[in-house]
């Protein structure tokens, strides 16, 4: 059974930092592209980062370029996105996903598998 399990979320002033992580299990980890996404109550899903498990290539979207980073460990299963100088407008849910292909893909419809989400909050 494939599961993501989404955590890392929290309450930060605007200017801090969070750093969200994806435990991934029942599938070949480095076989897939694992994306973040966001959600913000009257908006639709948005992509925000994307990772290849396989050699880790990576994309952002404009909107966090410079200011997020995404990694993983294959040995861990585990994608990680780091958050700096957060801003009010990045408050929303995050969720990671997983794409079945080994192409680097911010489009919600194009994931395979969801987890369930992490709430983050940046106060101004």
């Amino acid at each position: 059974e494939v599961q993501l399990q989404a955590s890392g979320g929290g309450l930060v002033q605007a200017g801090g930092s969070l750093r969200l992580s994806c435990a991934a299990s029942g599938f070949t980890f480095d076989d897939y592209v694992i994306g973040w996404f966001r959600q913000a109550p009257g908006k639709e899903r948005e992509g925000v980062s994307c990772i290849n498990n396989k050699d880790g290539s990576a994309v952002y979207a404009d909107f966090v370029k410079g200011r997020f980073s995404i990694s993983r460990e294959n040995a861990k299963n585990m994608v990680a996105l780091q958050m700096n100088s957060l801003e009010s407008e990045d408050t929303a849910v995050y969720y990671c996903a997983a794409r079945n292909r080994l192409l680097l893909e911010t489009t919600a419809r194009a994931y395979d598998y969801w987890g369930q989400g992490t709430q983050v909050t940046v106060s101004s």
